[in-house]
Formats: C-alpha cells, sequence, structure tokens
C-alpha cells in the first residue's frame, strides 16, 4: 500500500483540492474554523476507508454528506453527554465517574442512539422505558399516551432492530 496505490493518488489530489473548501464550508456551520479543520481531516479519513474510492463521482457532494453526518454526529454527542450530566447532578447521592468510565458511558449511550436511530420518538422511549427503567408495557402506554397494544408494537421495531445489530 505505497504512495504508487491509485487510491491514495487519487484521495491525495482530492485532498489537495477539496481540504480547504470543505473547511471552509464546515466552518460556515459550526462557526470554528479549529473544528472544521478535524471535522474535514475526519471526512477525509472516512474516505480512504471506503472499499472503492475510485468509484466516486462527485467528490464534493461526498465530502459533503460524510462531514454533515459528522457534525450531526457531533452534537448528537454533545447532547447526550450534557443529558448525562444532567442526570448525574439530579442524583440523589453526589457520582462523579472517572473521565474513563464517562467516556464509556458516553460511548454506550451513543451506540443505544445509532441503534435506534430510524424509530419514532415513542417507539425509542418504550423502549428506553422497559430497559432501562423496568416499565410494564401499560405504564409505558399510561406515560405516552398510547395503549398497551401499541407499545407491543414499539417493542417489537426496537428488538427487531437490536436483532439485525446482533446479526451484522
Amino acid at each position: 500500500m505505497g504512495s504508487h496505490n491509485p487510491h491514495y493518488q487519487l484521495i491525495g489530489q482530492m485532498f489537495q483540492k477539496d481540504y480547504r473548501w470543505l473547511c471552509a464550508a464546515v466552518s460556515r456551520t459550526l462557526g470554528c474554523p479549529h473544528s472544521a479543520q478535524d471535522i474535514a481531516s475526519e471526512t477525509f479519513l472516512r474516505v480512504l476507508a471506503l472499499p472503492d474510492p475510485l468509484a466516486i463521482r462527485e467528490p464534493r457532494a461526498l465530502l459533503t454528506t460524510i462531514a454533515r453526518r459528522l457534525v450531526y454526529e457531533g452534537w448528537r454527542r454533545q447532547d447526550l453527554e450534557r443529558a448525562y450530566l444532567q442526570s448525574l447532578a439530579l442524583a440523589p447521592e453526589p457520582v462523579h465517574p472517572s473521565p474513563e468510565e464517562r467516556e464509556l458511558v458516553i460511548e454506550a449511550l451513543l451506540a443505544v442512539d445509532r441503534l435506534l436511530n430510524g424509530l419514532s420518538a415513542k417507539a425509542k422511549a418504550a423502549f428506553l422505558y422497559h430497559q432501562l427503567d423496568g416499565l410494564t408495557y401499560s405504564e409505558i402506554g399510561e406515560r405516552l399516551g398510547v395503549s398497551t397494544s401499541r407499545v407491543q408494537q414499539y417493542m417489537v421495531e426496537a428488538f427487531k432492530r437490536c436483532y439485525q445489530a446482533m446479526q451484522a
């Protein structure tokens, strides 16, 4: 995998041509040039990991899509981290996880979020109420304002996603 590999040459050319453009585009979204550079660099790493970079027909469209996804993931991570820290602050006894434990929890929350991505907000809530809080389907139905049979449908959808993730 030396520098003569056509994949590396193509991505190197794409990097030279589009890196500054991508930084500027992401910077407009984030308002922070340093974060934009991080996102742009990660975007090119993801392109490098693609199975067939030679098949890229619209490089800027691909770069924009990957960068948007990375920005969204960053925002989602911040939201989950903020919610986690708020829940720690509201705990009856002070809880002070180590930075490593905190990172593991955030990664686990992100994994669950990705797993449930695509489900409706109520389906996600039903699954989390059941799995994390141990609520019964009827209790969940009361909280969500839906029937117990609807909660059951939500749970089937969520468990299907879990099963599919385990098969992947």
